[in-house]
């Protein structure tokens, strides 16, 4: 646990600027093209299939992202080095359904939930590592042990979007995939 908060007050400032370089800059959407995310388009509680590396074997999981929490600017200038630069940015939690289908037993900590993104309004937003971890309905992955096939965790990851986003995305892909992609109307 001490290296997961370690983590998160070290990603912060880091995050922010990156923020400020990436997420919030001129136009560019990231490395994924309109094409690309319609062939992965899910609707919102359909599940898809998808292989994760865990470590240096592949897992199978179904995973369901089931919703994204809007959190406030208070939580965000909470969860920051510099909260004058997150201004007008909250978290966006997003709580994904993993089953493990297929694969060895894991033995370490799940590595499931890294591929997951969130976007607003078409950007992508910035990555709060660890910030989730233990938030209600949000398990720690590294209290995860012996996690066998058929067996499901709700694992969440956490990143800032602007406040005012209309539209969020859940996006999840596999190592050098396309991304699977589910909509959710930003809850006010």
């Amino acid at each position: 646990m001490l290296y997961r908060k370690t983590a998160l007050r070290v990603a912060s400032p880091v995050a922010v600027l990156a923020l400020a370089l990436t997420a919030c800059g001129s136009g560019g959407g990231g490395k994924d093209s309109v094409d690309e995310v319609k062939a992965g388009a899910r609707g919102t509680g359909e599940s898809a299939t998808g292989v994760a590396k865990e470590g240096n074997v592949s897992v199978t999981y179904d995973l369901t992202p089931q919703k994204v929490e809007l959190g406030t600017e208070a939580e965000t200038a909470k969860m920051v080095s510099e909260p004058e630069e997150a201004k007008g940015l909250v978290p966006a939690v997003a709580h994904v359904k993993y089953t493990h289908r297929s694969g060895p037993t894991l033995t370490q900590s799940p590595r499931a939930s890294q591929p997951t993104t969130i976007w607003a309004d078409g950007k992508r937003g910035t990555l709060m590592v660890g910030a989730a971890d233990g938030k209600q309905g949000c398990e720690v992955p590294s209290s995860i042990k012996g996690w066998k096939q058929g067996e499901t965790h709700v694992l969440c990851e956490t990143y800032l979007v602007p406040k005012d986003a209309k539209d969020l995305e859940v996006h999840w892909a596999e190592q050098n995939g396309k991304p699977f992609v589910w909509k959710f109307a930003a809850a006010k």
